[in-house]
């Protein structure tokens, strides 16, 4: 019972910390009314699909909106890449509203199903870059690592809460009138999402010169570039994908599992599908208790074998109460693998392709689904529904036994920091504006080195590799052979010839043992000059350095 309350408390904790940081929480509203609207949207378009045409006309529909969308999701990450995310949702806003309110008056006028269709392909196609540009600007947004796993953690329980709460909208209004006010519903929605969009302020983000440079095909592709080169996020990816491959298979499933082996028809569906999203639910108090967590791999496995030992157990026991009690655990472990899968992605890549690489993530994730459901009717009509349940299962947990200790590696590279690293690199000015995920993403490249009295750490006149912080210790600053200062811990030096360009400014010896932490010039270099408030930080730095002026956390006039 403490543990349990203990984690309550923790989830609670998360949950204000997002609250409570403005431009997160204007996120997630803005997301809370596009997502409701969207799920009340597809039930409407299903709906007029099938009145115009039939089972066919909503597989027609359905097959219309997924497929371009997923060809396009890996290229409209560039564009929030290459533009300000917040103002790519604010434009992606805009476009589905205007589709959506005249797709409401197409069917308000009674105009040409083929038009209602094509405005609800473009509609999908408006939607494309949303969660890429959501996924990759919840980083910049959040102020620790703990607040970007909560953000993740609450973002699937919004999304969780809207499988209920948009069908449900849909029917009454339906119910009501027709399918033209509820595409003017998701309109409106939409222009109250925008207006929280419109009040978003990410810091500003100056893309890396090389990637600016570089060709449209080659900009297009980096994200598969950054994939391919990284074995440890290929296996995330490869988890992910056949998740959500299963997760296709069971919505045909649940169907058939109803009708077939519960004997519980239409109303059986409606009870099955609500105990995944009561799962769903209590996963996200679950993922919440994750944040800040430093090893997310771990309840990542939980969670993909929370998915594939229920329907294995489905398929020996299909009972109604165990029927639903299984598939609440499959939606609870559902949210916990979005959000550590998300999370991991986030840690793992860099900021400058983010939404590319989440772009792929969505591809996959629309692809797997609809292959999904086309396999599951055909693997059903082979082996029977039992049998489909168990294969399914015993897929996924295959894929998990062999594939679990590769994937642990991408904790080895993404893992957040100790506290004390974090706590180095804030203390200097320079990295102090950064946002939280970019500090955590930082503080990973720190270098510790441990130096004897009288080690030289940089020499005058040299070229520049290094920025240097003095955890513990004092180094003495020369310059023409000519003391000028002492640094102890806190004090930094190396910036000038890094950020200028230019030789060493000044020797600095290791007085006494001490214990510095190094960053790599790239690393340097890239952080601050991708962070428009760091940026002029540093420059500030430096320009005082070079005018004999202290700065803050370090006595030294000039920073080599």
């Amino acid at each position: 019972m403490a543990a349990v309350t203990r984690g309550l408390g923790e989830s609670a904790g998360a949950f204000r910390a997002v609250v409570g940081n403005p431009d997160l929480r204007r996120l997630q509203l803005a997301w809370a009314w596009t997502i409701v609207g969207h799920w009340a949207y597809l039930v409407a378009v299903s709906v007029y699909a099938y009145g115009v045409g039939g089972e066919a006309a909503v597989g027609l529909i359905f097959a219309l909106r997924m497929l371009p969308a997923a060809l396009i999701a890996p290229f409209a990450g560039l564009l929030a890449d290459r533009f300000p995310r917040e103002g790519v949702l604010v434009v992606s806003a805009l476009v589905r509203m205007a589709l959506v309110a005249a797709a409401a008056a197409c069917v308000f006028l009674d105009a040409p199903p083929a038009v209602v269709y094509a405005l609800a392909v473009g509609a999908a196609i408006g939607q494309t870059p949303v969660r890429s540009a959501q996924a990759a600007l919840t980083p910049s947004l959040a102020r620790t690592p703990a607040e970007l796993t909560s953000a993740n953690a609450v973002t699937s329980t919004i999304e969780s809460l809207a499988i209920f709460v948009g069908p449900a909208l849909a029917g009454v209004l339906l119910a009501v009138a027709s399918t033209s006010l509820v595409f003017a519903v998701n309109a409106g929605m939409l222009a109250v999402a925008l207006l929280f969009l419109l009040r978003v302020h990410a810091p500003t983000a100056t893309r890396k010169p090389e990637l600016e440079a570089g060709t449209i095909v080659s900009e297009l592709f980096a994200g598969f570039k950054v994939v391919g080169g990284n074995p440890p996020l290929r296996v995330l990816l490869g988890l992910l994908t056949a998740q959500t491959l299963v997760a296709g298979a069971l919505q045909v499933y649940i169907v058939v599992v109803s009708f077939d082996l519960l004997d519980q028809g239409e109303a059986g569906v409606g009870y099955l599908n609500s105990a995944v999203g009561v799962g769903a639910l209590v996963g996200g108090l679950v993922a919440l208790s994750l944040a800040g967590a430093r090893r997310l791999s771990p309840p990542f496995v939980v969670g993909m074998l929370g998915w594939s030992i229920p329907l294995m157990v489905l398929g020996v026991s299909p009972e109604l109460a165990a029927a639903l009690a299984l598939l609440a655990i499959v939606g609870a472990s559902n949210t916990v693998v979005d959000v550590t899968g998300f999370t991991l992605v986030q840690r793992a890549v860099p900021d400058d392709v983010l939404a590319r690489v989440f772009g792929i993530v969505q591809m996959l994730w629309l692809l797997s689904l609809g292959l999904g459901a086309l396999v599951a009717p055909s693997l059903i009509d082979v082996v029977g529904i039992e049998w489909a349940l168990i294969a399914s299962g015993a897929f996924l947990t295959l894929l998990v036994g062999v594939f679990a200790v590769r994937l642990a590696r991408i904790d080895a590279a993404a893992t957040p920091p100790e506290a004390d690293e974090l706590r180095v690199l804030t203390a200097v000015p320079i990295f102090a504006p950064l946002p939280g995920a970019s500090l955590e993403h930082l503080a990973g490249r720190l270098v510790p080195l441990r130096l004897d009295a009288g080690s030289v750490v940089v020499r005058e006149g040299d070229a520049g590799d290094r920025f240097y912080i003095v955890a513990e210790g004092e180094v003495e600053v020369t310059e023409g052979g000519v003391p000028i200062s002492t640094l102890d811990a806190g004090g930094y030096f190396g910036e000038i010839a890094l950020l200028r360009d230019v030789p060493r400014t000044a020797t600095v010896v290791a007085k006494t043992p001490v214990v510095l932490y190094a960053l790599d010039r790239e690393d340097f270099l890239a952080a601050v000059t991708s962070h428009a408030p760091s940026e002029q930080a540093a420059e500030d730095v430096v320009s005082a350095r070079l005018a004999g002026v202290p700065v803050a956390g370090s006595r030294l006039p000039a920073g080599g």
